[in-house]
C-alpha cells in the first residue's frame, strides 16, 4: 500500500494536482558565495603580508601589530567559548539527570527545570556558533583572506574587523541579510 507522501515522491506531477512544471525555470539563481573552505587546516598556511589583507578605501593597510591583537581577540575568544561550552554541558548533564527523577513533581517545579534546560541549551549552542566562527576568521587570517566579504568578496571593513573579528560580511551585505 502507497501513502500519498510516497506517491508524491515518486510522481511530481501528483503534488501539483497532476500538472507538471519545470521547476528550472522557475527557480531564481542562488548569489554568488566567496567563501572560503576551511577544510584542510593541518596544511601550515604560507607566510602572509598583513598588507596584503584587503581593507576599504580611505583605510590604512592592516600592520603587523594590528593583526596580532586581532589573533589574540580571537584566540582569548576560543579559550572562552571552549571553557563556556564545558561549563554549559556539565550544566547540561545536571539539569537532565534531575529532571529524570520524581514522578509527583509538581507542574512548576517540571516547567522551571525545563525552561533552564532550554536556557542552558541555547547558550552552549551559542557558544559553539561563536567558537566556529572564531576559529574560522583565524583560519581566514592564515590563508590571507581576512577581511574580504563572503558573499560579495569587497572587503568588509578594517574598523568594523577591529570591532568584531569573527565578522564574515561586509555592513553593505550584512544589512541585507537582515531584511530578510
Amino acid at each position: 500500500m502507497t501513502t500519498a507522501k510516497s506517491r508524491a515522491a515518486a510522481n511530481p506531477a501528483a503534488e501539483n494536482g497532476g500538472r507538471t512544471t519545470n521547476r528550472k525555470a522557475s527557480a531564481k539563481a542562488a548569489p554568488t558565495v566567496h567563501a572560503v573552505p576551511v577544510e584542510h587546516q593541518d596544511k601550515p598556511a604560507k607566510p602572509m603580508s598583513p598588507k596584503s589583507l584587503p581593507v576599504r578605501p580611505g583605510e590604512d593597510p592592516w600592520t603587523k601589530a594590528e593583526l596580532n591583537e586581532v589573533k589574540q581577540a580571537l584566540t582569548e575568544d576560543i579559550a572562552r567559548f571552549q571553557s563556556q561550552i564545558e561549563i554549559s554541558t556539565a550544566e547540561l548533564v545536571g539539569l537532565l539527570r534531575d529532571g529524570s527523577e520524581g514522578a509527583g513533581r509538581d507542574p512548576a517545579d517540571v516547567g522551571s527545570a525545563n525552561f533552564e534546560r532550554d536556557a542552558e541549551m541555547s547558550l552552549a549552542n551559542n557558544a559553539r556558533e561563536m567558537l566556529e566562527q572564531s576559529r574560522l576568521a583565524l583560519r581566514h587570517i592564515e590563508l590571507g583572506t581576512y577581511g574580504s566579504c563572503d558573499n560579495c568578496g569587497q572587503p568588509i571593513g578594517k574598523g568594523r574587523l577591529q570591532a568584531f573579528p569573527r565578522a564574515t560580511l561586509c555592513v553593505t551585505c550584512k544589512q541585507r541579510e537582515e531584511r530578510r
